[in-house]
């Protein structure tokens, strides 16, 4: 085989919290393979196009949003039989971002929509080509940095209190946080948040606001079955 006719891909997994759980953004395919099936949004990268900066590109077309978002590589998929068509290769994402709005589908999808993470977990939702393994390896990248980085703090906005930032906890890692524990652990890690110096009015009693800290290591780390 020529190694200069492999086709490059870029998937994407976004995550964001909706009604207190976690979502991702899914597209029923329009044309075949796989039409009307399920499957990450992403597509292939163009000739004189760079890898990340083709993720950047899928995301705008299918959320509208280009900037602001948390995006990090998660790994490569290259099975020889992972596409019908051909031997393609993709490099996978993980994109988080707080409170992303409904989302339109690109040009060869027939719809998007956020589902929750739980229904493809429980293969309820089948998905196209070997997506379901990318979704499993980024949601599972996702709720192991909660536990030792600043990585939550991406489906936060700038300005946030304990409570929100545990609520993402529970969203990602699907299991109720001790209030008491987290709010101790968090603001007794040095640099992990730091106090604005404001407070939050919303939803009842007043509560002091954070942001993230100049420290991105939570030590010593939260665990999902610790915490």
């Amino acid at each position: 085989m020529d190694p200069f006719s492999f086709a490059v891909a870029a998937d994407l997994v976004v995550l964001t919290i909706r009604d207190r759980a976690l979502h991702v953004l899914l597209v029923e395919r329009g044309i075949e393979p796989a039409a009307r099936a399920w499957a990450l949004p992403g597509g292939f990268v163009l000739a004189d196009e760079d890898v990340e900066a083709a993720a950047y590109r899928e995301l705008a077309e299918e959320t509208g949003v280009a900037a602001g978002i948390h995006l990090e590589q998660v790994r490569t998929y290259g099975h020889p039989a992972r596409d019908p068509r051909g031997r393609v290769v993709s490099v996978a994402w993980l994109a988080l971002a707080p409170d992303l709005a409904e989302p339109f589908a690109g040009s060869d999808a027939r719809s998007a929509r956020w589902w929750p993470v739980a229904a493809v977990e429980s293969g309820a939702l089948p998905l196209a080509f070997d997506h379901v393994a990318i979704f499993a390896d980024a949601v599972e990248r996702a709720r192991a940095k909660l536990e030792y980085s600043a990585l939550a703090m991406a489906f936060c906005p700038p300005e946030f209190t304990i409570a929100q930032l545990r609520a993402v906890y529970e969203a990602v890692w699907g299991v109720p946080v001790d209030p008491r524990n987290f709010h101790r652990k968090i603001t007794g890690a040095p640099g992990f948040v730091e106090p604005t110096g404001t407070l939050s009015r919303e939803g009842g009693r007043p509560a002091q606001l954070f942001r993230a800290g100049p420290v991105g290591q939570l030590q010593p780390p939260l665990t999902r079955l610790g915490h």
